[in-house]
Order: structure tokens, then sequence, then C-alpha cells
């Protein structure tokens, strides 16, 4: 149930920010949507380096055996998440639609880049992009830690404000009118819900150390995201001081409270060390026999007298 509701709450987000540049396309401007990109990315990288990257190794470390956890093979997990959004965006299916500004207050463009490729085209990349945030958020549901999981989808519901503000502003300007901006929306809003609800019913129940390299992919797709979206604000003179400052006001800010959920033990996982037959962690209380011996007992038992 708590998987429908992310993917309800997502597809409202989505499809209401990709709207509004058709009522209210004055009132955004490219400095403002400049701004609410780099808070979003702030919040991506803390949930990646935060969240899901000691998420994914406590993951391996927890595993059945299914996959042998190697601390490079979970390196190289996080890695294919970056490389595969970056050969993604050298084929042209690319994420980031941000270099499209427009004058929205006098209606005359300026800074307007013509983009080599058609409306549907982006669309359909950042439509990409957007299944691997579902992947993240299903893996995290997957994970049976709620805390988590309502985390790392706080992070990505933030960044798919700017994301579909930055594609209904962008395909407003292609032909087609406003069906095919539209059509474009609608698939860039169903990609994630519905990548969210498949990647969990496939990942719930697996080994913990299957559902380990997921979550570390997903965390290198979280970092390419947040640097492709705020690398080319940074390393614009004019408002590069202004980008860093949004970036590291919002990671600053969620790593603080990260920190204080973790002092009052909301993120402390909801199991003991036990064992995992794929379906989950079996809570075991231990105890030692007259001899000294260590016994797994289950807590629906009765543990050997004293």
């Amino acid at each position: 149930m708590e998987t429908l509701y992310l993917a309800l709450l997502i597809v409202a987000v989505s499809l209401g920010a990709g709207l509004l540049p058709q009522v209210f396309a004055r009132r955004v401007t490219s400095q403002g949507l400049s701004d609410l990109t780099g808070y979003a990315s702030g919040l991506l990288l803390v949930s990646a380096f935060v969240l899901v990257v000691p998420e994914g190794f406590h993951a391996a470390a927890a595993g059945g055996g299914t996959l042998d956890p190697d601390p490079v093979a979970l390196g190289l997990a996080a890695l294919a998440g970056f490389i595969v959004l970056l050969v993604l965006e050298g084929l042209g299916i690319g994420h980031a639609v941000h270099e499209e500004h427009h004058d929205h207050a006098t209606g005359h463009g300026h800074e307007h880049v013509h983009h080599p490729y058609s409306g549907g085209i982006v669309a359909i990349g950042l439509s990409v992009h957007a299944l691997a945030d579902g992947i993240a958020i299903g893996a995290a549901a997957a994970s049976g830690e709620t805390s988590f999981s309502l985390l790392v989808a706080f992070a990505v519901v933030v960044h798919r404000v700017p994301a579909a503000l930055s594609l209904g502003i962008f395909l407003l300007h292609q032909p087609g009118g406003r069906r095919t901006a539209v059509s474009g929306l609608l698939l860039f809003t169903l990609a994630t819900p519905v990548a969210l609800v498949l990647s969990y019913l496939v990942l719930d129940g697996a080994d913990s150390s299957v559902l380990a390299p997921v979550l570390l992919f997903s965390a290198g797709t979280f970092v390419y995201v947040a640097t492709v979206d705020t690398l080319p604000a940074i390393h614009n003179p004019d408002v590069g001081r202004r980008a860093v400052r949004n970036v590291l006001s919002s990671a600053v800010a969620f790593s603080i409270v990260l920190v204080l959920l973790n002092s009052a033990g909301v993120l402390e996982h909801g199991h003991q060390e036990g064992t995992d037959n794929g379906g989950g962690v079996h809570l075991e209380e231990e105890h030692h026999d007259d001899a000294g011996a260590m016994t797994g007992t289950p807590l629906t038992g009765t543990g050997p007298s004293r």
C-alpha cells in the first residue's frame, strides 16, 4: 500500500508541475527554475551518499549469500548507474533541458538554446531517467525500511518538480501544440510510478545481496542527475556562486535533518542480526548455554532457563 501511495504522489507532483507552465507561463522564470534545481540536486546528493550507499552496503553485509558482497563489485554497481546515464546522454537520450531559457515575463526569448532533438525525444529521454528514479524508490521500499524509503522518495519527488517544469516549458515551445506537450508530459509522469511498482514487485522478498547492487546502481544515477543538473549553472560565471550556494544549502539542511533523525533512532534498522532466507530477516535472541556456546532461539520460542 505504501508503494501505491508513493506512486500516486509522484503522478500528482509530476503532472501538476509539468502543467504549471501552460497556466502560469509568465511566472516561471529561468532563475527561479535554476534555484529550485540546485536545491533538489543537493537533496539527491545527500540521499545518494548518506542514505542509499550505506543501505546498499548494509544490505550486502546482511545478505544470505546469493551474491558475493565483494566491495569492488558493489562499487562497480554504483559506477554502472552513473555510466549508463552518461551513455544515454551521449546518445541523445538526455536528462537536462534546463538550458532552455525563455523570458516569459516579456514574451521575448533570451538565451534560447535550440535543442538538437525534438520534444518527443527529450520527453523519452527524461522518461528513461525517470525509470531510474522509480527503480531507486522501489528498491528502497523492498528493503523493508519505511523511513529509508520515504526519505529517498522525498528527495526524488522534490527533484521531479524542476524536471517536470523544465519539460513543460520545453514542450510548449516545440511543434505540435498543447496536445503533444501533454502527451510527452504524461509519458514522463508515468515512467517513475510504473518503474517503482514493478521494481518493488520484483525485489520484494529478494535476498539482501541481490538488493544491494540495485540500491548502489540507483545511487550512481542520483549522482549523475545531480551533477548534470547543476554543472552548467556552476560553470556560468554570472550565476555560478549562487548555484553552488543553493546546492550546498539544501545538502547541509538535509544532512542535519538526517543526523537528527538518526540520533532519535528513526533511521535505525528495524531488525537485529539474524538470518535472511530471501523472505526477510528473522529476529533471533542469542543465548549462552552452560558450556558457553552460542545458540539462536526464535523470539517466539522459549529460551533456555538460567
